[in-house]
């Protein structure tokens, strides 16, 4: 059985939401899925690419980015409260935020509305669930852990 590669599994997304896949969607969608534990920001994407398409501006990632958002490829976070980070897993899931090293990462928790059991609360139709954690990543968490005890063998 043959195999198709990751440039050709990003072509048929984007041709199945309607969307010419042009070399800047393919790289930039690329980009996401190869990165999608990351949730970078348009920024990121840009530095990460620049060097492969000298050509490419922020500008064009972030109409790129607004395409896939419209059309449903990507979704968008604003968890940091100043900047939009970009995250190719588009079913509602929760994120968490390290508030030292600034890592997003994807949280599987169950959730009666990420799963779609709960349409309403108190009378009110959801339509997005948005949920975010916000503390020490496993990695900041064991580092402050070793410091403590340095700090207590003094």
């Amino acid at each position: 059985m043959k195999t198709i590669s990751n440039v050709e599994k990003v072509k048929r997304l984007l041709e199945s939401k309607d969307l010419k896949p042009t070399y800047q969607r393919l790289k930039v969608l690329e980009y996401l899925h190869k990165h999608r534990n990351n949730h970078p920001t348009a920024e990121t994407i840009y530095h990460a690419l620049v060097g492969k398409i000298p050509t490419i501006s922020v500008t064009t990632i972030y109409n790129t980015l607004n395409i896939l958002l419209k059309k449903g490829l990507v979704s968008a976070e604003t968890i940091t409260g100043s900047e939009i980070h970009y995250d190719s897993v588009t079913d509602p899931h929760h994120h968490f935020l390290c508030v030292k090293c600034g890592k997003i990462v994807d949280i599987d928790i169950k959730c009666p509305f990420v799963q779609g059991k709960r349409k309403t609360v108190n009378g009110h139709r959801i339509k997005e669930v948005h949920g975010y954690f916000k503390g020490l990543c496993r990695d900041c968490y064991k580092k402050e852990k070793n410091k403590n005890k340095q700090a207590n063998r003094s």
